[in-house]
């Protein structure tokens, strides 16, 4: 089966022969580093025999990692990607891959996400990952490098989760209960119903009271997979709902970190910072498959539709929004979004192609409130007041993509691909009082890749990539000019990048070892900055351009010792060398009319990691128990575009057991965790170029999770 050369590949290959979802009770380590595959980025296909850097955390590995909330928890083993554990759910996980989309302080951005093939990200390329049902999920796979740039607008990869068409009824129950008063439950079944047809649903519910004081926050997920295979033709219906409510601490500036890392910034219990988000989506895909059409072999169409609303209470000052451009303190947005992805397969001896036609689009009211009523000695703060912002913003895609190989000789292999489109942004201001916001921008992009893979050995394979990539800016980064004068920001261009990769994938016989090696540079033109950012008002501007290169190693290795006892293990390292090649204008405090501040070439990309390693361990000490250790760490991180500051580098141990309690039809699952084994504090991301400086979100301190998993059936 041939999966899409563009972004809505995955919810296609769900509709193959995918095997069924791992069981989540510890299973007997194997003998052999089982080869991954995966779909992201081409046909389905062996990790091992893919020309670009790709990987996969499977089903087993999420749940080993957490109480599966959060991709923080298990995407720390996949290198080049980083992933921070904020310990605040009223933001947006940060999401950088390879240095692109480390700036985003809200959103993921730089990355195009999808959950079972719809995506999380829109046209503009900011998305979110808060309704990812890591529970059901078959694996998480992770795209890096020049081939992502067939997913649309976005330069540092794809990150898409996966499920798969249940082949047993089954039914889940799980229980988790951990530090900070967290709780959960989860129940699931999965089915197949006869004549092709098959179910599988879940619901769930968390809350946490959170490590630091005004940080609890609760979530409600429910999840429904349809399916309906024939002979030649395929369906899949998906529908997910979530309501995410969650307390917001704030950062901590320099001063309070070194006072208290624990502490929570005084602003935020007195205007009650919080965040109210709820979402609701479904996706359709059908796929038919031709068996007398020559050499076209398929035909696929996806189409989905969603509704995100949004709340946010800020700490913005009374003060501060006496200033009639001043948006207020509340943010409020509903936003609609939908698409269609079309694409048609050919194949003959020796060669692919996939060529399709997508279409997106995405709409938003987004209004903005005063954080208080009234007046001294009577106002009211961290409630919702006046009205400050009320515009209509819209977004629409219209994308062709081609994406082909060939085999040109025994052993090599070249791959090639183009993806066009057009962006268009639009915005109509209603709220006419501090003047008119309005404005429309269109872009077009073309961005080709290719590669060629040779594979000398059975056991090595290498490959030479190159892409241009293409990245937009966000319809929140296009909502104000820098001068503080009304209208869109029309000066600000999309950055263009270019990235080679050079990588070389080893499998040793034995199947005991498997390597996978990646070195990069991206050149990037016109990178999108923070200009400024206060009052709840931040600016963006083009820097000029800036580097990014690096090496990524992911090793996996299985063996044993003593003669029975197994034992399995990961290292992971990456390094990346993230600076700017040109000087430009900053802001030097705020209030800021205007950038003065002149910064030199050479400064480090705020938000980057120059270097990280995660390493585990596991013992299998029998056949239903393992014990694993885990250590990951990270080098210093700049706070800002002026690297003013830096939050500190560090390394944390994490030690996990898991456990079968007992077999047959009614399985018991037990994981019990244990991180930041040495109770560290630590900064567990950075919130970048925050315009009070609060630049500091501490990681939670010692923490243990005990999760229980019944399962009744195959």
């Amino acid at each position: 089966m041939r999966a899409a050369a563009a972004g809505f590949s995955v919810v296609f290959g769900l509709a193959g022969p995918a095997a069924a979802q791992p069981a989540p009770e510890v299973e007997r380590v194997v003998e052999r580093v089982v080869e991954r595959v995966v779909i992201t980025g081409g046909a389905e296909r062996r990790i091992f025999d893919t020309p670009f850097a790709i990987g996969s955390v499977d089903a087993d590995q999420l749940r080993a990692g957490g109480p599966m909330i959060n991709l923080s928890e298990a995407l720390v083993r996949v290198p080049g990607l980083v992933v921070n554990d904020r310990g605040n759910y009223a933001q947006d996980l940060q999401i950088s891959s390879r240095g692109f989309g480390a700036r985003s302080s809200f959103g993921v951005r730089g990355l195009r996400l999808y959950a079972d093939g719809i995506p999380a990200s829109g046209p503009d390329g900011q998305g979110q990952v808060t309704h990812f049902d890591l529970a059901g999920a078959t694996r998480v796979e992770v795209l890096r490098g020049p081939f992502s740039a067939l997913y649309g607008a976005s330069s540092g990869g794809v990150i898409a989760l996966v499920s798969a068409a249940p082949t047993a009824t089954r039914a889940t129950l799980d229980v988790d209960a951990g530090s900070h008063r967290l709780a959960q439950w989860r129940v699931s079944i999965a089915a197949p119903l006869g004549e092709g047809f098959s179910l599988a649903a879940s619901a769930s519910r968390f809350q946490t009271d959170g490590a630091r004081e005004h940080s609890a926050a609760s979530r409600e997920l429910g999840n429904l997979r349809l399916g309906w295979a024939g002979a030649q033709d395929r369906v899949i219906v998906v529908l997910n709902h979530i309501v995410q409510p969650a307390q917001d601490p704030l950062g901590l500036s320099r001063a309070q970190w070194q006072a208290d890392p624990g502490q929570t910034t005084p602003q935020a219990l007195q205007f009650d910072t919080r965040k109210q988000a709820a979402q609701t989506q479904a996706g359709l895909s059908w796929q038919h498959r031709f068996n007398d059409a020559g050499t076209l072999r398929s035909a696929q169409l996806a189409a989905w539709r969603g509704q995100r609303s949004v709340t946010q209470w800020q700490s913005i000052p009374v003060a501060t929004q006496r200033n009639p451009r001043q948006p207020g303190g509340v943010i409020d947005f509903d936003r609609d979004y939908s698409g269609t992805d079309l694409r048609l397969a050919w194949a003959g001896e020796g060669w692919r192609l996939d060529a399709g036609l997508a279409a997106e689009q995405q709409g938003e009211a987004r209004r903005g409130f005063e954080n208080f009523s009234g007046s001294p000695p009577v106002q009211v703060l961290g409630v919702t007041g006046a009205l400050r912002r009320d515009e209509h913003n819209r977004a629409r895609g219209r994308d062709r993509y081609l994406q082909g190989e060939i085999d040109l000789a025994p052993g090599w292999i070249a791959s090639a691909g183009l993806r066009q489109g057009r962006l268009v942004f639009d915005s109509r201001d209603d709220y006419l009082v501090n003047g008119d916001d309005s404005g429309r921008l269109d872009f077009a992009f073309s961005t080709p890749v290719a590669a060629l893979r040779w594979q000398p050995a059975a056991a090595l394979a290498l490959y030479l990539s190159h892409g241009r990539g293409f990245e937009t800016p966000t319809l929140a980064e296009l909502a104000y000019r820098g001068d503080g004068r009304p209208g869109f920001n029309t000066s600000l261009k999309p950055q263009r990048s270019r990235q080679w990769e050079l990588g070389a994938k080893w499998r040793p016989s034995g199947g005991a070892l498997a390597a996978d090696l990646a070195l990069f540079d991206a050149r990037t033109q016109d990178e999108i900055a923070v200009q400024s950012n206060a009052g709840g008002r931040a600016t963006f501007a083009n820097v000029g351009r800036t580097q990014r290169r690096g090496a990524e190693l992911d090793l996996r290795w299985q063996g044993r010792a003593w003669g029975a006892p197994r034992w399995q293990g990961q290292v992971t390292l990456s390094t990346l060398n993230a600076r700017t090649l040109d000087g430009f204008l900053a802001c030097a405090g705020t209030p800021c009319s205007a950038p003065t501040l002149a910064a030199a070439p050479g400064l480090r990309i705020a938000g980057t990691q120059p270097r990280s390693a995660f390493v585990e361990v596991v013992y299998a000490a029998a056949p239903h128990t393992q014990w694993a250790l885990e250590a990951r760490g990270q080098g210093r991180v700049a706070v800002d575009d002026l690297n003013r500051d830096f939050a500190a580098g560090h390394g944390l141990l994490a030690l996990r057991l898991q456990q079968r309690l007992h077999g047959g039809d009614t399985p018991l699952g037990l994981l019990l965790r244990v991180d930041n084994l040495a109770d560290r504090r630590v900064v567990g991301s950075v919130i970048v170029n925050e315009g009070n400086q609060r630049w500091f979100e501490p990681a939670a301190p010692r923490r243990w999770l005990l999760a229980l998993r019944w399962a009744h059936g195959g």
